[in-house]
């Protein structure tokens, strides 16, 4: 629990803090154009509001926060873009590693990264490596992350299993199933969308399963720590029933 002064009516909330927050970081390529400057630019720019994310969920006491960085689906954007984009994780490690190790931040990633470019995977293993033993905040990148293929994944391996025998068909439940995943943390709490689309774009289909969705217009470099508060009010006002009544 945490006390927040919403900005807007001037009243003090106590508000119960989710465990784990996904964001999609959606808007980078507007804001940019809104400006009139080229797209990368807004790629750049939304680098500020991921340690303003990341800051907020450590000061709340977030146990794990899950951002979508690539899909599986951005690759067919200009190759321009998608080269500026495979490299911002290691221009984010490099500036931000020391400071989040220091923080007893441990760094995940969900995805293919055998696809990624060597510099961007060896940046990754890397922050993998050094954070493997923190035990705050768990900072989830998904990158070359698709819910789809995450899925189709985890079938693959249950599959081979079962065809050698180590697995009956009757053994697969939602645990085995979880365990197979490649985010490797508790189901998702919250999902928070920036720049107004309310789609969830193949981002952790499986785990997002009874997850409160908040969608806002704001695009994700103007994200601020206030509209993360605002998702945490909103998702305050829900009433979880989890499919009972």
């Amino acid at each position: 629990m945490f006390k927040w002064v919403n900005p807007k009516t001037k009243i003090e909330a106590e508000l119960s803090v989710p465990e784990h927050v996904a964001i999609i970081m959606d808007g980078n390529g507007r804001w940019a154009k809104k400006r009139g400057l080229p797209r990368i630019m807004g790629h750049r720019e939304g680098m500020k509001s991921i340690r303003e994310a990341v800051r907020t969920a450590q000061e709340l006491g977030i146990r794990s926060l899950t951002l979508y960085a690539f899909s599986t689906e951005n690759w067919t954007r200009p190759e321009e873009e998608v080269s500026f984009l495979m490299k911002l994780p290691k221009q984010f490690l490099e500036t931000d590693l020391k400071e989040l190790h220091e923080q007893n931040v441990r760094v995940l990633v969900a995805g293919d990264t055998s696809k990624l470019p060597r510099e961007t995977r060896e940046a990754v293993d890397e922050a993998r490596e050094r954070t493997v033993a923190n035990t705050g905040l768990n900072l989830v990148f998904a990158l070359n992350y698709g819910g789809r293929d995450e899925l189709v994944q985890a079938m693959r391996s249950i599959a081979v299993d079962v065809q050698s025998g180590s697995v009956r068909a009757d053994d697969i439940d939602d645990r085995m199933i979880g365990e197979r995943l490649m985010t490797h943390v508790q189901d998702v709490d919250l999902v928070i969308r920036t720049s107004g689309e309310q789609r969830l774009s193949n981002f952790l289909l499986w785990q997002s399963a009874y997850a409160e969705l908040h969608f806002t217009e704001v695009l994700w470099p103007e994200f601020k720590r206030e509209h993360f508060v605002e998702a945490i009010e909103s998702y305050n006002a829900r009433t979880r029933r989890f499919g009972g009544v």
